[in-house]
């Protein structure tokens, strides 16, 4: 989380619609249903992504219409930039994914 969303992410408001917005979603991952996949939901992801200069705009930050529930892996998705990510083998190397 960034620092100036700390605040946010944090309070009362938000943990209210997150969990509002799970349950209603019965806590499945959207993108996995749209697959045909039944995945539990752990992350509701904000589709406009928050910034300083909207994280007090309730119609950004608390609106259903802009949050999807998402697994993890899911989530890891919508975040992932081109940059490459690595692993560590077995034998201790280190790989691109």
């Amino acid at each position: 989380m960034r620092d100036f969303a700390s605040s946010f992410y944090k309070g009362k408001m938000w943990k209210c619609t997150r969990d509002a917005y799970g349950a209603s979603r019965g806590w499945l991952c959207e993108d996995c249903l749209v697959q045909g996949r039944y995945t539990v939901g752990e992350i509701v992801h904000h589709m406009v992504e928050l910034t300083p200069d909207n994280i007090n705009d309730p119609s950004i930050t608390l609106a259903w219409s802009n949050l999807r529930l998402l697994c993890r892996d899911c989530h890891g998705k919508r975040h992932r930039t081109d940059a490459k990510r690595y692993m560590v083998d077995e034998l201790g190397h280190i790989r691109a994914l």
